[in-house]
């Protein structure tokens, strides 16, 4: 069983620099919908950060708004982790 298929929550960020002031959750769900989005994220190569208390934090912010500003260092540290990853697999191909 993929590890998706056991998820009971997911919630999906969206971060445009120079567009967005802070990350906006774009998608929200709960049972087979957290492993449907997860599932299409997967799908297309969007990083994925499994932390399951963060994403009951961010679960309560209304899709379309922004993320609160208590979350932005840790939300920073994962995206800043995803950077280095993506470049140094940038490196390597």
């Amino acid at each position: 069983m993929e590890f998706h298929q056991k998820l009971k929550l997911a919630v999906a960020l969206k971060y445009q620099l120079n567009e967005d002031v802070a990350p906006l959750v774009v998608a929200s769900g709960r049972g087979a919908l957290a492993q449907a989005l997860v599932k299409k994220a997967l799908d297309l190569d969007i990083p994925i950060h499994p932390d399951g208390e963060l994403a009951e934090l961010l679960s309560d912010v209304e899709v379309g708004s922004s993320i609160p500003e208590e979350l932005y260092e840790v939300v920073a540290q994962i995206m800043a982790m995803i950077y280095r990853m993506d470049k140094a697999l940038e490196r390597k191909l």
